[in-house]
Formats: structure tokens, C-alpha cells, sequence
């Protein structure tokens, strides 16, 4: 769940620390690396960038002072003659970091919000644009997690004519670009219990509802930076294993055990019976509390009880068939493993390269911030790559941010590789950071 307590944590403690101010260069291109030049004349080259998380209010919103760096690249991109498509993985609008108190929609809708975000973050959208009508370079969107429930004809609305790549569920899809079946691309939230879309939750209470629980968490987390990072307002009652409770007690247990350390990890000033958590988004109507969220026990080594997602411990299996998951893993090791980055990675390995009824050789994930190549073997000992696409939010503290990954495809000369590269773009100027290659 973007490693949901690692990331994250680090990023609140540093959130108010003097960041860097963006230069106002125009060049096309800085001289010291030329990242989107192929060395010839082909226009062949895809550029993935992920997890931009634009928000709707500049406030509260986690890429504000990266945003010129940002239209800046969009600007390098169109500019480049050896660039085919510009893929953007998922979290480019967010509807999850909003503090739990605030109306996301303001009282109005989706198709509002989106607009409203679009105005927001008028810069990067127009420079999105500008690429789409020239029409030299294809734009295609796939979904994430903060942008679970945006809708297709909302995107469409403020990036009219982009190519968005969905699974038959809302919030999902994978991409392979045209001519280019060994390279996947997908956001990588799907594999993650907190943030995979959830149909079976909540339904008596929201009809229609897909919002996984990092949908909640990530609004107390966004509250907890609001209010400035504040000594707790309440206490989180223990709860202890339910021996007797068979498989179902047990995984609850689990996921009280992440929300015990999520809820202690960034606390808010509030009682913990306040209902300020103001939804009226997918399906919800109400305010809830975290009281509704943190499961409890009415006696030590009793019945755990949870309000909202209750029985989500046992619908895990249903999940990942409903959203398209290939190779299955226990509810056990997706509870435990929510916020752990190596997890999402591993995916790449466990659903594509080890997976026998799978040929792909390239996986691009976003989701969980951290920039990464690996290279493997798939399960008849070929080579493969897996690359994760970083963020472009202010404060990635430990790593880079504002990070992109370019793969240029092999040519039909049988000594061509396909390469792959993976870079940042801080202070406005281009590092490569790691780079490989394969033939297929």
C-alpha cells in the first residue's frame, strides 16, 4: 500500500523541510543526457512515468513544487522525434490523500472534482494536451489505486482523445504498447490487500462500492499532515488473538495488527469515536469514525469485531479472481505484507516471469514510490526485467523522486537489444540511474 507506513512516515517527518526551488529553464532537452534520442530516426521509444498523484487543492496535495519540473519534461517528450508514446502508469489524479475531514467533492460529483483538479494542476494537463493534439506521440493512461474509482469519461473529460487501457473492472488494467507483447505495464496495486479493488466489502452500507481500506487509510494520513502532525487524541484498544476462532479470527487479527500500527504511527487529534471522516464518494454516504475501521474485542481472547469491512479477511480469494490476479497468495500473506514495497516487486516475478502461462519479458509497476531494476530469469531460464517507475510527489525522503523509465525496442538486426532505462529528473536535470538490456 505504497508501502504504505514506510513511505509514508518517512515523508510526514520530512514534510517541512526546505525543499529545493525549481529553475525556469526552456531548453528542449538538457545538454548533459539526451534520454529520449535513440541515436537514428525512428520514433520508437515509450517513456513511462507513474504516480503523480495531482491533486485537487494545492494545499493539501503531494506534488505541488515538483509540478514545473514536471511540465517541463512533458515539454522535453513532445519535443522529441524519437519518442512513439508516453504511458502514464496509474495515480496521475488523486482522490485518496484528502484530509479525512474535508467534503472531496465539496458537495458536488466526480466529473466536478476532476475538474476542479485539472484547473488545479492546469500546467501539467495543458502540457499533456499539447502532446495528444499533435497527435506524433500516443498517450495512454492506466489506472491506480489513488485514482481507483475515476471514471473513464472523467478522465476523458480533461484528457480528451488519451488512450486509457482498463481492465473489465473499474480501477485495473495492463498494458502492452502496440508491436510490443513481451513488455507489460501496469500500476501493481492489484496484488495489495489495502489497495486492490474490493466489490465485496461494504456492501450493505455502500452499493456498488469498490474502495479497498487504504482508501480510508490514506484519508486519516492525509488529516495527520494537516493538523500538523499531533500528539494522539485517543488510545488504540488492544486486541489480542481469538485462539479459538478458528482461520477467520486469526486473519482479523492480522489486519488489526496493521491498522493498530498505522493508527499509532500517525495519530490524530481527534477521539477515536468521532465520526469525521467525510466520505460521498463510490458508493458511501456517511461519516465514520476510526472506531469503525480498527477491528475490537468486547473481552481479552474474545470475538474480534470490525463495522466496516467486516468479513474482508475472508473474501481475499474472491478478490483476486474478480480482479484478474493470475497466481493467488494467501489472505495471511497479503494482510502482513500491505506495506511492504519488496512485496509489490515480487509480484512482477510471482504473476509474470515465474508464471508459466505468461511470456512476458518487461514488467513496469508504479505504486510503490521506490525506483528499481532488477533483472531475472523467467521459468525456462530466460532473462528478464522488471523496472518500477518511482513518483513524482515533493518528498521522497531516502530516495529520488520525479523519476521516468524509457525502453526503446530492439530493431529485426538479430544483435539489437531492447533497452531499458531508469531515471530522475531532480533539479532539472537528467540522471540516469540504472539501465539493461535483453533480446526477445
Amino acid at each position: 500500500m505504497k508501502t504504505i507506513l514506510r513511505l509514508l512516515s518517512a515523508f510526514f517527518v520530512m514534510i517541512f523541510l526546505n525543499v529545493f526551488a525549481s529553475c525556469d529553464k526552456t531548453d528542449p532537452t538538457d545538454p548533459e543526457i539526451n534520454p529520449f534520442s535513440n541515436g537514428g530516426n525512428e520514433r520508437n521509444m515509450i517513456v513511462i512515468i507513474s504516480d503523480l498523484h495531482l491533486g485537487a487543492d494545492l494545499d493539501y496535495a503531494e506534488c505541488k513544487v515538483n509540478l514545473p519540473a514536471l511540465e517541463k519534461l512533458l515539454k522535453q517528450i513532445k519535443a522529441a522525434p524519437d519518442v512513439k508514446e508516453l504511458v502514464i502508469a496509474g495515480d496521475l489524479v488523486d482522490e485518496w490523500f484528502v484530509p479525512a475531514t474535508t467534503d472531496t467533492y465539496q458537495g458536488k460529483d466526480q466529473a466536478d472534482f476532476v475538474q476542479r483538479l485539472a484547473t488545479a494542476n492546469k500546467g501539467v494537463f495543458d502540457a499533456i494536451n499539447s502532446i495528444i493534439l499533435e497527435g506524433n506521440i500516443l498517450v495512454t493512461y492506466v489506472p491506480g489505486n489513488h485514482d481507483l474509482t475515476i471514471t473513464a469519461a472523467n478522465i476523458e473529460s480533461v484528457l480528451p482523445g488519451i488512450n486509457q487501457v482498463r481492465d473489465e473492472v473499474l480501477g485495473l488494467g495492463t498494458y502492452s504498447p502496440a508491436d510490443y507483447p513481451k513488455i507489460a505495464i501496469e500500476h501493481g496495486h492489484r496484488y495489495n490487500f489495502f489497495c486492490a479493488p474490493d466489490p465485496y466489502s461494504n456492501q450493505d452500507i455502500a452499493p456498488g462500492t469498490i474502495l479497498p481500506p487504504g482508501y480510508f487509510f490514506t484519508r486519516i494520513a492525509a488529516l495527520y499532515v494537516q493538523q500538523g502532525m499531533p500528539l494522539p487524541g485517543d488510545t488504540t484498544p488492544i486486541v489480542t488473538p481469538n485462539v479459538s476462532g478458528g482461520e477467520s479470527q486469526d486473519l482479523l487479527y492480522r489486519y488489526w495488527k496493521m491498522w493498530y500500527m498505522t493508527i499509532n504511527t500517525f495519530p490524530i487529534e481527534n477521539r477515536f469515536d468521532e465520526k469525521i471522516i467525510h466520505t460521498n464518494v463510490n458508493g458511501f454516504t456517511g461519516n465514520y469514525s476510526v472506531d469503525d475501521l480498527v477491528p475490537s474485542q468486547s473481552s481479552q481472547g474474545g470475538m474480534i469485531n470490525v463495522n466496516l469491512y467486516n468479513g474482508i479477511q475472508d473474501n481475499w480469494e474472491a478478490r483476486q479472481t474478480h480482479n484478474n490476479v493470475p497466481v493467488h497468495i494467501t489472505a495471511a500473506h497479503a494482510i502482513d505484507s500491505v506495506d511492504s514495497s519488496t512485496e509489490t516487486d515480487h509480484h512482477a516475478n510471482l504473476q509474470y516471469f515465474m508464471n508459466p502461462e505468461s511470456d512476458k519479458r518487461i514488467v513496469v509497476f508504479g505504486h510503490t514510490h521506490v525506483p528499481r531494476m532488477d533483472s531475472t530469469e523467467n521459468d525456462i531460464n530466460q532473462k528478464c526485467i522488471y523496472v518500477n517507475s518511482g513518483t513524482w510527489i515533493d518528498h521522497n525522503p531516502g530516495r529520488t523522486t520525479m523519476n521516468f523509465v524509457v525502453i526503446t525496442p530492439q530493431g529485426t538486426d538479430a544483435s539489437s537489444q531492447t533497452l531499458v532505462k531508469l531515471y530522475n529528473f531532480e533539479n532539472e536535470v537528467v540522471t540516469k540511474m540504472k539501465e539493461n538490456s535483453l533480446r526477445y
